[in-house]
């Protein structure tokens, strides 16, 4: 089933959006600890709207809590830490998009879904783009590096679940998911710092924070993902995923315009690298075609 154009501009419209969020998370970052931003980002997305929105048919207390604790904390909770510790935002965004990988293969082996020799091919590309960049990660560091790398592949599992489990009713389903993330982070939060970062909560919230906070509940959360999750359920993966390889794309360039970070030529030849890799996923079933023709020709 090829892609229509509607869903590719959505597919890609969304990616852009993600790449700026790394930037977004960083603001919020100067001013808030990160536990607790991603507490508080999870918490708007529930409140006011789980009373509002009903839990989604045919979808397990169990199914939600699982996505819920792999999304809110398995992913974001380690990439919000990940850049704490003093990953860079563009840097943050391209280790991420490692779960296209992973949820290729992940969606192969455990779904069946094939995947052809442009399959392969775009990989490649995109595989060698990002080694570019980290290999010129300066800013980056290798606990950092292997965070968001285990973020990477809780994001292929939630993007497993979702085929897997085909919900009906997504932006519900992200709702009430995100019921069950609230309190991982809580804990999480808990256990590693204590009460010291709800202490400093009571002093109030600076207006970038505040900004930061709601733009990733409701923009890059519920919107996104609503657009997203939508994708991964009615396309093969690896028609979906790849699109995630525009994200360090937009988040290199947003990091250069919002916070100055380099821009230099091998950023540049990555993301050229990249994006034909993108351009041969896109295309896939088209050149497999052409392929198969020229070999019968032969």
């Amino acid at each position: 089933m090829k892609m229509s154009k509607r869903d590719l501009v959505a597919g890609v419209l969304v990616t852009v959006l993600w790449g700026c969020n790394f930037s977004v998370i960083e603001l919020g970052l100067r001013s808030l600890d990160p536990y607790l931003m991603t507490l508080l980002r999870f918490s708007f997305c529930v409140i006011p709207l789980v009373f509002f929105i009903r839990r989604p048919s045919g979808i397990s207390f169990g199914v939600l809590a699982l996505y819920g604790v792999l999304f809110g904390a398995g992913l974001w909770w380690l990439v919000n830490f990940s850049m704490y510790q003093g990953l860079s935002p563009g840097m943050s965004s391209v280790f991420l998009q490692f779960s296209a990988f992973f949820t290729i293969l992940l969606s192969s082996a455990v779904l069946g879904e094939r995947i052809n020799v442009a399959h392969l091919c775009g990989m490649a590309f995109a595989a060698c783009g990002l080694m570019i960049l980290l290999s010129n990660a300066e800013s980056s560091t290798l606990m950092g590096v292997i965070l968001v790398l285990v973020a990477a592949l809780a994001w292929a599992l939630c993007n497993l679940l979702v085929k897997l489990k085909r919900p009906s009713e997504m932006m519900a389903f992200i709702i009430w998911s995100s019921l069950f993330s609230v309190p991982a982070i809580f804990v999480l939060t808990l256990a590693v710092k204590g009460w010291a970062p709800f202490r400093a909560l009571t002093k109030g919230v600076a207006p970038e924070a505040a900004f930061s906070i709601l733009f990733q509940s409701y923009i890059t959360t519920i919107l996104g993902y609503w657009v997203w999750n939508n994708l991964m359920k009615k396309y093969p993966a690896a028609q979906v995923a790849p699109l995630s390889l525009l994200v360090p794309v937009s988040g290199v360039v947003a990091s250069y315009v919002f916070f100055g970070e380099q821009m230099n030529a091998f950023k540049t030849i990555a993301i050229v690298f990249v994006l034909l890799g993108l351009l041969i996923f896109v295309n896939a079933q088209s050149l497999a075609g052409f392929l198969r023709t020229g070999r019968r020709n032969c």
